[in-house]
């Protein structure tokens, strides 16, 4: 199967490990992995924050990038591929394009997504011995409905035991550009996602979302907790 990536911008400027091993990963389900040049921000903060006339300018020339083939585009953050998945709301006074970009986000999924429910996969061979935490992100959960399937996928990992807590599915409080209009609340909320993580005793924090990652991440790093903060695929990649 032919996929294209969507890389990010997180993952082009601050984390590209994600993308190089996602593109390792699929290759060794038995993909071609494309990567449209011309693809570039998704425009998701400025959408967050309500300009939808100036990020439209983005969201054409991502869907320009995505039409030059028909295959799926598969992504490591399901924040983006959320943000994809409303361009046909956003550009709904321009029909052809609205319908251009509901053709284009059609095609799109998040990497545990695609694994599971289109290549019928859970088993990867990854060994990764210690307790875990797994963070489900609020774009994953709430705007793509992705729950079982990265939790299908770490079950498989060898020596991994995933460890439940308090109040699993509540937001980190990163929220996009959340995290900058309300400072002291989304301190707050990652104060107390953070502690419901320690009490846990884990080895590992696991998420699908860089932006939550980098946000818990940055919180436990503060602390000077012992929890070492890991991206799905660097798990799912880990022999």
């Amino acid at each position: 199967m032919k996929v294209n990536l969507f890389a990010t911008c997180l993952c082009d400027t601050v984390k590209a490990e994600v993308a190089k091993k996602s593109v390792l990963l699929l290759e060794q389900l038995g993909c071609e992995v494309l990567f449209p040049e011309q693809q570039g921000c998704c425009g998701q903060p400025s959408l967050n924050s309500g300009y939808i006339n100036d990020s439209k300018k983005g969201m054409k020339n991502l869907i320009t990038a995505f039409e030059a083939n028909e295959y799926p585009i598969v992504s490591p953050a399901g924040s983006c591929v959320a943000s994809i998945k409303r361009y046909p709301e956003y550009l709904a006074d321009e029909p052809e394009w609205a319908l251009r970009a509901q053709q284009v986000a059609d095609r799109f999924f998040e990497l545990t997504q695609f694994i599971v429910n289109q290549l019928d996969v859970t088993q990867l061979g990854a060994k990764l011995d210690g307790r875990a935490v797994y963070h489900p992100s609020c774009s994953l959960i709430r705007k793509l409905n992705v729950r079982e399937e990265p939790i299908k996928l770490l079950k498989q990992v060898e020596g991994l035991t995933l460890l439940p807590i308090k109040h699993q599915e509540t937001c980190c409080g990163f929220g996009g550009t959340f995290s900058v209009k309300m400072s002291e609340i989304s301190g707050e909320m990652v104060k107390e996602k953070v502690s419901h993580i320690s009490a846990a005793e884990p080895d590992y924090l696991i998420g699908a979302d860089i932006s939550c990652l980098i946000n818990i991440g940055g919180r436990i790093s503060r602390e000077g907790k012992p929890i070492k903060v890991m991206h799905i695929v660097d798990v799912l990649m880990s022999r």
